[in-house]
């Protein structure tokens, strides 16, 4: 690992300029997680996943694309945003399914079917998700699914998809199931080499 405070600008396929910082782990840090992933916080904190070791990471201008292989090689991409919402939004009666929904339905591919929405439990956040499956032309005809997922908590929304071929299903839900059940919102970090949460 490179020496704490090196920093290297550089610049993604977008045009877009970002600042790579390697920085030494205190020997009794807080990050955790399972073996062959990795963690992924964005905003200090706003969003945390886990994701696969190895998958490479694309920045984009409003969200963060992981892939695992590079393009044109790519089977699967996951892709995740946020927004911090003013504190006095008053979100109890969000209507996140309608939203999801909504969204699928929006989908401007050769959609053949469309799931329905899955609701998950969490004591600090609301999350769903949905999944349509799509012929994708540009590839052959072939079958791929879209889960899309939206969730809100602790003052963040975050927007999370990953989209697999239908044939390698069996490879890359195990992977979607994981990001969600590793998915934390609003728990901010002061200091990314110790990974402990601030002090409410």
């Amino acid at each position: 690992m490179a020496s704490k405070g090196k920093k290297k600008v550089k610049q993604n396929k977008h045009g877009l300029n970002w600042i790579k910082q390697t920085l030494t782990l205190d020997e009794n840090h807080g990050w955790q997680c399972p073996e062959g992933y990795q963690v992924f916080v964005a905003g200090r904190g706003a969003v945390r996943i886990d994701v696969p070791q190895g998958w490479k990471l694309e920045p984009k201008e409003k969200s963060f694309r992981f892939v695992n292989a590079p393009e044109p090689n790519d089977d699967c991409a996951l892709e995740v945003s946020f927004n911090l919402l003013p504190p006095e939004l008053d979100l109890k009666d969000f209507p996140l399914a309608g939203i999801v929904k909504k969204l699928a339905r929006e989908d401007s591919r050769d959609v053949i079917s469309l799931g329905e929405v899955v609701k998950l439990k969490r004591q600090t956040a609301k999350i769903v998700w949905i999944e349509l499956k799509f012929m994708d032309h540009q590839e052959g005809d072939r079958e791929a699914y879209s889960r899309i997922c939206v969730g809100i908590g602790s003052g963040v929304q975050c927007l999370i998809t990953c989209e697999f071929w239908a044939d390698e299903a069996e490879q890359f839900t195990p992977v979607w199931d994981h990001v969600l059940e590793s998915l934390v919102l609003g728990l901010f970090i002061d200091d990314p080499r110790t990974g402990f949460a601030r002090p409410d």
